[in-house]
């Protein structure tokens, strides 16, 4: 397996595919790069396809620091200067539009030609201001719950979230397949980086995007309102928005089809 060394001396996995502009996709909370397996082969016809693991996730080292959204950010700028990409479209599904936010807030539209945001509301918490948080870590006291699941129920807190992400019912061998994948985040790492990353709202950050940008918004989503995932269409100056009629959090493995010809759309525009 490939891997690059961060800045604090932290092996990252990750996986190419094809040739052309880069497209490198960010994972969500606890997921590794087997969530994209369905999209690789379709769109590595025509552009190079990168997948990375976070620290702790995957096939990544499993240190037990550094897990911060901002910290997870430069992972991905060591990762991109490493294999020498450019003109890159930052590709991020839940958690991971959250770090691609990061990035740009901290590095500008460094090696970054366009973004891709999945399903990600701006604010994780529910507020006076804000009705569309997170459904089931929408406040402390939720928080609280999620990281006791994590610790002391990590196998079924996977298996939930598996469910907790599809619309349809999943079958035996997806829940098996996901929650696998997702068992290979330790609980610890799995609570630490929810801590930094429920606690963050981007909502004044959003009308600073420069990049062009896709915002891909799943109707069904078990995770987040609908409204919440759109309302990140409406602050990026620009932006293009398209719903997913038929799919919860996971759009691109629900509709997979689907998201691949709007993704290469977006991404030959």
């Amino acid at each position: 397996m490939p891997f690059v060394t961060t800045n604090d001396n932290v092996s990252i996995h990750y996986e190419v595919s094809g040739q052309g502009k880069p497209v490198l996709f960010l994972p969500g909370w606890t997921c590794t790069t087997h969530f994209f397996c369905k999209n690789v082969e379709s769109l590595s016809k025509d552009h190079k396809v990168v997948l990375m693991d976070f620290r702790g996730h995957g096939e990544s080292e499993k240190v037990l620091h550094g897990h911060r959204i901002a910290r997870y950010a430069m992972d991905v700028l060591n990762l991109i200067e490493a294999l020498d990409l450019d003109e890159v479209t930052l590709v991020g599904w839940s958690m991971g539009a959250s770090i691609a936010w990061s990035y740009l807030e901290l590095f500008g539209p460094r090696h970054v030609e366009k973004l891709v945001c999945i399903d990600q509301a701006p604010a994780q918490y529910i507020g006076p201001d804000w009705t569309w948080g997170q459904t089931s870590c929408y406040d402390a006291e939720t928080f609280v719950r999620t990281c006791c699941a994590a610790e002391f129920l990590p196998r079924a807190s996977a298996e939930g979230l598996v469910h907790g992400c599809l619309h349809r019912e999943p079958t035996v061998d997806e829940v098996a397949e996901l929650a696998d994948e997702i068992s290979k985040c330790p609980p610890k790492v799995r609570i630490e980086i929810m801590r930094d990353h429920t606690h963050i709202d981007w909502r004044d950050f959003l009308p600073r995007i420069t990049v062009p940008s896709l915002v891909l918004v799943a109707r069904n989503s078990k995770v987040f309102p609908w409204q919440g995932s759109a309302y990140v269409g409406e602050a990026i100056p620009g932006a293009k928005t398209v719903f997913f009629e038929n799919s919860g959090h996971m759009l691109f493995w629900e509709e997979s089809d689907r998201f691949n010809e709007v993704l290469s759309d977006f991404l030959s525009a």
